[in-house]
């Protein structure tokens, strides 16, 4: 079977869903120019830097996607 799903995406979707971690947020963000929205990892600064690490990790459907299976069938 064909797939698009990557070990990272296992291992992020295993640690969204496990309770392991609480440094997950939803962020507001533009996808192609289109406002959007992800869940991302937050990694706050280490002590030689100042700012937040922002990693996506899923970004939300929006209006304009065309989910197909590997088929091109409209999911």
């Amino acid at each position: 079977m064909n797939t698009n799903i990557q070990p990272e995406h296992i291992s992020a979707f295993e640690a969204l869903t496990s309770g392991e971690h609480d440094n997950f947020a939803l962020f507001s963000c533009f996808l192609d120019g289109v406002p959007a929205v992800a869940i991302v990892a937050v990694t706050p600064p280490d002590c030689d830097e100042d700012e937040y690490q922002i990693t996506p990790l899923f970004v939300g459907v929006t209006e304009g996607m065309i989910l197909t299976d590997h088929d091109g069938t409209p999911a």
